[in-house]
């Protein structure tokens, strides 16, 4: 079921999400070649907490069997790791890699979530335009996040907008619904048809996330039951941000 957010509950949204962007600007202002996943998970928990809220994905989730719960407080996804990147002593940064950061702090019952992708250092010019196309294609996409549209324009909205630059959606995984759980109703896929699901309605607050392969569409899971990589080792982005659907402009929370 979709919630529609009362005035109460969105002022809880707004500082949910605005401690969740303090967290991802604080990762952004460390990251460097040199310094491990871990670190940088260490960081964002400390920031979370300074700020009353907790780290969502800790232990998520929680009794579900058969499936591991997760042991970060942020997915940190390196090159060709696409989602859900499990934070390591292991993993040191290196000049030229590219990081995708998701991160989800719960405060007072709502969560905040959000994504970024970084350059270490420096990197080469088709990382870099796969960074904007990703990030662009959640701009492209909230245009349509408007009351009376339907889900699906904010979908093919997207979807058309990577594949119109050459790289591939990322089609198993979604963005989502969000406020007292991190995933709730509805699914956002990143690609599809317009003028198809439900109806956009004020008090909505949604998750939008485009995650997007350099090279083929197709992904991999490892061993460890949560890191999703892309099949043929090309570079992967993921950007994403909670928003508000409005009486007119959607508000993006998890912007400072």
């Amino acid at each position: 079921m979709v919630t529609i957010k009362s005035k109460q509950e969105i002022e809880k949204m707004r500082e949910a999400c605005r401690v969740a962007a303090i967290a991802q600007k604080a990762i952004e202002e460390k990251i460097k070649p040199g310094i491990s996943t871990w670190e940088l998970d260490k960081i964002a928990e400390n920031v979370m907490r300074q700020n009353g809220a907790i780290p969502a994905e800790k232990g998520y989730p929680s009794g579900v069997k058969g499936v591991p719960a997760f042991p970060g407080s942020i997915c940190a996804s390196v090159n060709d790791e696409v989602i859900h990147g499990i934070p390591s002593k292991k993993v040191i940064l290196k000049e030229g890699d590219i990081i995708s950061i998701d991160l989800v702090a719960l405060k007072n019952g709502f969560n905040g979530d959000c994504a970024r992708t970084y350059i270490v250092g420096n990197t080469d010019k088709e990382n870099k335009r796969l960074i904007d196309v990703t990030k662009e294609a959640f701009f492209e996409g909230i245009k349509y996040a408007k009351k009376g549209n339907r889900l699906g324009d904010i979908s093919h909205s997207i979807g058309q907008y990577i594949e119109k630059n050459g790289f591939s959606v990322v089609k198993e995984f979604q963005g989502h619904g969000i406020g007292r759980s991190m995933h709730e109703d509805p699914g956002i896929p990143n690609y599809g048809k317009a003028g198809r699901g439900i109806k956009l309605e004020p008090g909505m607050t949604l998750a939008i996330e485009p995650m997007v392969i350099y090279g083929k569409s197709g992904i991999l899971e490892l061993e460890d039951g949560w890191t999703i990589i892309s099949e043929d080792g090309s570079n992967a982005a993921h950007y994403e941000n909670t928003i508000l659907i409005t009486e007119n402009e959607p508000e993006i929370l998890t912007i400072l």
